[in-house]
């Protein structure tokens, strides 16, 4: 309806919201946005894609931008009125434009504009902007009771004012001269906020400049603090933000000393990072990335509640820094800036979790940065093995989650190994490079630490015989095992579960190396009388009712050259160290028993033989080696107490 505005003779015109819209506005101003600051990110994104806007239709038509060429944007206060104005000389709106885009939140001025972009063909040069007004807005309500809206269109005469409390609709009429004042010269946007008193905050500067440098420090558009006035007279007056997205630029024109400055900015931390990534990707989808590996891992790396730290930006315009899914929980360590051009500006954080969009860019971020950790590997080894050190574990998460990037992970995961006794580390396909000839697997070995490892007697056989075996210290190397068995289809094979199938290994030996020496047949020979030895069957046998209890069965080992006894796991058992880590964190039961292998070459295990063909009681010699291939394994006994008799008593008839 048209009314005369009391005491002045001056018309408006009073209109409802469109239907629902009083609904959607107590969505938007309670529910939508859990952090009230970013009314604020809001409406300067609004004033800075106004300002791309025109900049854009400037390009044919010069003359809108002829008597105020500079863009700007300011923001400022009014104490005694309680109000809060941000302006800026874009493009502006006219009386249509204000009902529009204002008063209706189903028809997103954004929308339109995108649809009409999207006619015109290229996809890279179409105008990816806001410029109008969309959901954003009416985030200002979460601190106003009131917002004025003051705008003349660039090109135009009349000014217009739009004003509601929210609730009972809006008015349009024309602003009077104090009101058309509040313009940054003769065209553009002032939004004023009645400040509840709540939001009180936001009558001070120093808050404000926080806000905006938290939020919109990379907006291209200077933002200053005063009124568009003094901001003209004070030629000394500096823009509150940088105006300059370094992840926006050629990497040709940024130096080291700008990626580490901006790094440290953004972390806190005071260590250079080990890696930098910067690309821009385009496509389906396009944002620029700009994503650091630091040289030290946080305290909290392996907190199930650790969040990661990389900010979401939507064109050059702060969301936010805590989102579940921009990356992958085993990326968790990286810092960093993702700034999206398909995001909508006007999301929400809750809302941007099951976005399709992020989960694309979640998995070209993953996979530019896993390539990028390759060619470290392989430029600069040493700094790899640094990174290894400190995010080896997390990344390895990887292998068990994300299916899609396995291969890409397999790549650059590093083991210690056998060959050097765990000095150095080596690729997956540095160990297939060196597999013997007759080897059809990748064998390894899980347990607490290096030291752990590299002394257990599972080892010897395969020492003896020059077969590399990797060292698994993680604890998440026994979880992706489960669900990764192989590497370019060689299987991987715990040397502590199953028999091993040494046959083969000595076989591939003797067809690489040719005829053997005397020595090694009269070996063979040896290893053959062992097998048949009637006292070591028998022995064998005599161990089996003694700890009929206790294990699975004993057997002959191939595995063992210089210790007695080993356990390891029947073949469709779970992996010892496996077994211990689930009983550890999960209250696992073990629903198999162990197998006992014992050396039979060992002068040990020989004497006992001995002693039970001549009917000599060996139980105590028998639970003693029980014991002993516990103790080397980490694990448990059952009864120190009755370890330590025996083991007296056994010192005891030595001495």
């Amino acid at each position: 309806m048209s009314a005369k505005k009391k005491g002045t003779t001056e018309s408006f015109e009073q209109k409802s919201f469109s239907a629902d819209v009083s609904r959607l506005l107590r969505i938007v101003t309670h529910a939508l946005y859990t952090n009230h600051d970013v009314f604020l990110r809001e409406l300067i994104s609004n004033s800075a894609d106004a300002c791309d806007r025109l900049r854009y239709d400037a390009i044919s038509n010069p003359d809108l931008i002829k008597d105020n060429p500079d863009f700007r944007i300011c923001t400022y206060k009014d104490t005694t009125a309680r109000t809060l104005t941000v302006v800026d000389n874009g493009i502006g709106m006219s009386k249509d434009e204000l009902a529009d885009n204002l008063g209706t939140i189903a028809k997103s001025g954004t929308a339109a504009l995108m649809e009409q972009m999207e006619q015109m063909g290229d996809g890279k040069d179409r105008l990816k902007l806001i410029g109008q007004f969309g959901v954003g807005f009416y985030a200002g309500f979460m601190v106003a009771n009131k917002i004025q809206v003051i705008s003349r269109k660039a090109g135009n005469d009349d000014i217009w004012l739009w004003e509601s409390n929210g609730h009972d609709g809006f008015t349009i009429r024309e602003a009077s001269s104090a009101e058309a004042a509040r313009l940054d010269g003769q065209r553009g946007t002032a939004v004023t906020l009645s400040i509840k008193d709540e939001a009180s905050e936001f009558m001070l500067d120093q808050k404000i400049e926080m806000t905006i440098k938290e939020y919109s420090d990379h907006i291209s558009v200077p933002i200053f603090l005063g009124a568009p006035e003094f901001v003209s007279q004070d030629k000394d007056t500096k823009p509150i933000n940088s105006t300059s997205a370094l992840w926006m630029r050629p990497k040709s024109e940024i130096t080291k000393e700008e990626y580490d400055s901006f790094y440290k900015n953004i972390s806190g931390g005071f260590d250079e990072p080990i890696m930098t990534s910067h690309w821009k990707a385009e496509g389906t989808i396009e944002f620029s990335s700009l994503l650091y590996t630091p040289t030290l891992r946080p305290w909290d790396l392996f907190d199930p509640s650790r969040r990661n730290f990389v900010k979401l930006y939507v064109r050059r315009v702060f969301i936010t820094d805590n989102l579940e899914n921009l990356m992958y929980p085993w990326l968790r360590f990286m810092r960093g800036i993702i700034d999206s051009e398909d995001l909508p500006l006007n999301i929400s954080r809750e809302s941007l979790q099951h976005n399709p969009t992020i989960e694309k860019i979640r998995s070209a971020v993953a996979r530019r940065v896993l390539s990028d950790m390759d060619k470290l590997s392989r430029n600069d080894p040493a700094a790899f093995a640094t990174f290894w050190g400190q995010f080896g574990p997390a990344v390895k998460e990887g292998l068990y989650d994300a299916t899609e990037h396995r291969q890409s992970l397999l790549k650059i995961c590093r083991f210690y190994s056998s060959r050097d006794d765990g000095a150095e580390l080596t690729s997956l396909a540095d160990y297939v490079e060196r597999m013997k000839a007759g080897q059809d697997k990748i064998y390894y070995l899980s347990g607490e630490s290096l030291d752990n490892i590299k002394n257990s007697p599972q080892l010897e056989g395969f020492k003896s015989r020059d077969v590399e075996v990797l060292f698994f210290t993680d604890t998440i190397d026994d979880f992706w095992l489960q669900t990764v068995l192989d590497y370019k289809d060689i299987p991987f094979q715990s040397i502590t579960k199953g028999d091993v199938d040494f046959d083969s290994l000595d076989n591939g030996e003797k067809s690489d190396k040719g005829d053997n020496t005397d020595s090694k047949e009269k070996s063979e020979t040896d290893k053959a009388d062992k097998k048949d030895d009637p006292a070591i069957s028998a022995l064998i046998t005599k161990m089996q009712e003694i700890l009929k209890d206790k294990i699975h069965n004993v057997r002959r080992s191939k595995r063992l050259t210089d210790s007695p006894v080993c356990l390891v796991a029947p073949d469709g058992g779970v992996d010892m160290y496996m077994e211990r880590v689930l009983r550890l964190h999960q209250k696992y039961e073990a629903g198999t028993k162990p197998v006992l292998e014992i050396n039979p070459s060992h002068a040990l295990i020989a004497k006992i033989a001995g002693l039970n063909n001549k009917g000599e009681d060996i139980n105590d010699a028998v639970y003693l080696l029980l014991d002993q291939a516990k103790i080397i394994q980490g694990e448990p006994i059952d009864n120190p107490g009755q370890f330590a008799r025996r083991m007296s008593e056994f010192m005891n008839k030595a001495l």
